[in-house]
């Protein structure tokens, strides 16, 4: 079957899934307009203000994997310095990744109803006094209190992040700014032992925890200022003013900008005007994530992914002690063991969104559907699930067997470059599957891509965590070699639920459609 005679097949299977339709649904929402309003803009902000909203979102994505890995090469000296044993300071890192898994499920829901910039500053604010506390603190419980806020205000950022790109992005171009979001995830958990050990050789581990604060006020202070709130669910394309202090840049509100608030009904009617029904801000659900990781095609999704990030943990896990004991080196030097891997990572989101769009472009061209990239596309009748997951699956499978090249590379001994050049093409592969997967999801969920990407974000935290555990007594039992054949084999054994997705997903898809219209 050839390409386009497949992609028909997929758009079939989605329409004879297809059941009567009410006048509102779940599309109307990735359209932002009301029916009949087809050829309304997506997003009301200029170009301009568009990049700076993404690369402030890009900036905040950085700071969880960053917090994790930064934090490394100070367990010693604070061991030391707080007269605990290794194994305690080793437990506020199982404390970190816990509240790593479990916050972005509390503000991710709450980032969908509430808004992007009350859920941003109150993480951030957060995230800064645990900081401040982290750098001044003298005592062990402090220390393991504190970097459990620590991971409670920098965790959610990235399913936050992922919420303002749908905000302002269409279907047809949203694979280039996922990339573009995700290089501060991509790049995060490589540069950061390489910051944290300049720091604690140079200036002590307290230093770590002031550079996280200077970082943070570097980002908190503008954004406060200029960047203005996206969530559909409150300002719908963009040019919906709402009715909250707290919604308004600082800016705006100087400006006096302040005196033009509408009244909750008029708000309410503007946001009508453009096909959103409103949801109403309640108490942040954790168990929403919960509930989309039940539908069929998500939950498929989110366990290969979770299970793509366990392996991608056991390559970065592998650098602190096996290059130490190989190739002898101190912690600086095996700190820059780590920027191959980011440098593949950010490769990669430079080079994969874009492929991504041209993907969607030419399998739309192929249906003879138009694309616009100022406006939304309905995907009832598109093959969104094949346009996202046939370009990622060649990247998926060479990274697999870069990663097991890499694990036999170390097994032997081998000269550096090669375990390194191999980190690279691991690196890009692995955060080129990473990108298309969460476009994906954001594409099935485009109303709750913050609730999405946080479910995928429990799910990760859980299994990276097993990963690392489970790392150690592998490489004792089975070698290092092994160890990453295991874990490699286990990624590609579960990759045919990428394939199932590709097959049913659609008629999934539609189904799950007709529930929501029904509920409306």
């Amino acid at each position: 079957m050839s390409e386009r005679e497949a992609d028909k097949a997929a758009c079939k299977n989605g329409v004879e899934a297809e059941g009567s339709t009410g006048n509102k649904n779940v599309e109307e929402v990735e359209k932002g307009h009301a029916q009949g309003q087809e050829d309304a803009i997506y997003s009301a902000f200029k170009p301009g203000t568009k990049i700076f909203i993404l690369v402030m979102a890009t900036f905040s994505s950085l700071f969880s994997p960053l917090s994790t890995t930064v934090y490394l090469p100070a367990l010693t000296p604070l061991s030391a310095d707080l007269k605990v044993s290794t194994n305690l300071i080793n437990l506020t890192l199982t404390t970190y990744m816990v509240f790593q898994a479990l916050s972005p499920t509390f503000f991710g829901d709450f980032a969908d109803t509430s808004g992007r910039r009350p859920a941003y500053i109150t993480t951030f604010a957060v995230y800064l006094a645990a900081n401040i506390g982290l750098a001044l603190q003298n005592s062990y419980p402090a220390l393991l209190v504190l970097r459990c806020l620590q991971s409670a205000g920098s965790s959610a950022t990235i399913a936050i992040t992922m919420g303002v790109m749908a905000d302002i992005a269409t279907v047809s171009e949203r694979g280039k700014y996922v990339g573009m979001v995700l290089t501060g995830t991509l790049a995060g958990p490589a540069l950061g032992p390489v910051l944290g050990g300049v720091f604690v050789q140079y200036l002590g581990w307290r230093s770590t925890f002031w550079f996280l604060v200077i970082g943070a006020g570097v980002f908190l202070v503008p954004y406060m200022l200029f960047v203005p709130e996206t969530c559909r669910n409150v300002v719908g394309d963009g040019s919906v003013q709402p009715p909250w202090w707290w919604s308004r840049t600082l800016m705006d509100i100087w400006k006096g900008k302040r005196k033009a608030y509408p009244s909750t009904a008029e708000w309410e009617a503007s946001l009508a005007a453009q096909g959103i029904k409103r949801r109403n801000s309640n108490f942040p659900n954790p168990l929403q994530c919960a509930k989309l990781a039940l539908e069929k095609d998500i939950g498929l999704l989110l366990g290969v992914t979770a299970v793509l990030y366990g392996t991608f943990y056991i390559m970065l896990g592998s650098v602190p002690s096996i290059f130490k004991e190989i190739y002898g080196f101190n912690e600086f030097q095996v700190g820059l063991c780590f920027l191959p891997s980011a440098a593949g990572g950010i490769a990669s989101s430079f080079s994969i969104g874009h492929l991504l769009d041209w993907k969607f472009q030419r399998i739309a061209t192929s249906l003879g559907l138009p694309v616009d990239r100022k406006r939304a596309q309905s995907l009832k009748q598109f093959p969104i699930e094949r346009a996202r997951i046939s370009l990622m699956l060649p990247f998926l499978y060479a990274g697999m067997a870069a990663m097991v090249g890499y694990g036999w590379a170390l097994e032997q001994k081998a000269m550096l470059a090669g375990p390194l050049i191999l980190q690279f093409v691991t690196g890009f592969c692995i955060g080129s599957s990473f990108t298309a997967l969460s476009t994906l999801l954001v594409d099935l969920y485009p109303f709750n891509p913050s609730a999405v990407t946080a479910a995928s974000n429990l799910i990760r935290c859980l299994v990276g965590a097993g990963a690392t555990a489970s790392f150690n007594p592998l490489i004792e039992r089975i070698g290092i070699g092994w160890c990453f054949t295991v874990w490699c084999l286990l990624t590609v054994g579960v990759s045919p639920g990428l394939w199932v997705v590709i097959r049913w997903g659609p008629a999934w898809r539609e189904r799950r459609r007709q529930r929501q219209t029904s509920s409306l």
